[in-house]
């Protein structure tokens, strides 16, 4: 895959999005944390490389981390500092956030989704996480029923004009 030019790179916005997160959790309260890289995965997410699709945050010796969030790494970049793409990566947050989080992701059903990555007005890659409850089967199919009718209902009255 050839790599993109300067101009096509993101300097500041969204770098990847999961999109599944909205339709399989209920996303409650959302927190933007920090996220610790090194200079080759910068450059594929400004490339806008990254999958959020299987991505997951959790608790590991008291501090926060990203779990399976694929980087892929940077072919343009040195020989030497190649990393894996689904390793581990910390989150920055502040120790109270941090405590709370932990506190409640240890309840029943509550769970840390990464929703986006995205770079901030300071170029910094930031993740955006929220806290969410699974959905059951009949609330996601309740969700697409709701969808499907809000689109025909647009349909009608464009049609009566």
């Amino acid at each position: 895959m050839a790599q993109p030019r300067k101009k096509e790179m993101i300097s500041h916005g969204v770098a990847s999005t999961n999109r599944r997160a909205r339709y399989d959790y209920k996303i409650g309260e959302t927190i933007e944390a920090g996220l610790i890289l090194v200079g080759p995965e910068v450059k594929s997410l400004r490339a806008g490389r990254a999958t959020l699709s299987e991505a997951w945050a959790g608790e590991r010796d008291g501090e926060l981390w990203l779990f399976n969030c694929t980087i892929p790494e940077w072919q343009a970049g040195s020989k030497v500092a190649h990393f894996e793409p689904r390793r581990p990566r910390k989150l920055l947050l502040h120790r109270k956030q941090v405590r709370e989080l932990i506190g409640s992701i240890t309840r029943e059903g509550t769970t840390l989704v990464p929703m986006q990555i995205h770079f901030n007005d300071k170029g910094r890659a930031k993740v955006l996480l929220g806290l969410a409850e699974g959905k059951k089967k009949h609330d996601k199919r309740a969700a697409i029923a709701e969808r499907d009718w809000q689109r025909d209902k647009a349909r009608l009255m464009r049609q009566r004009g």
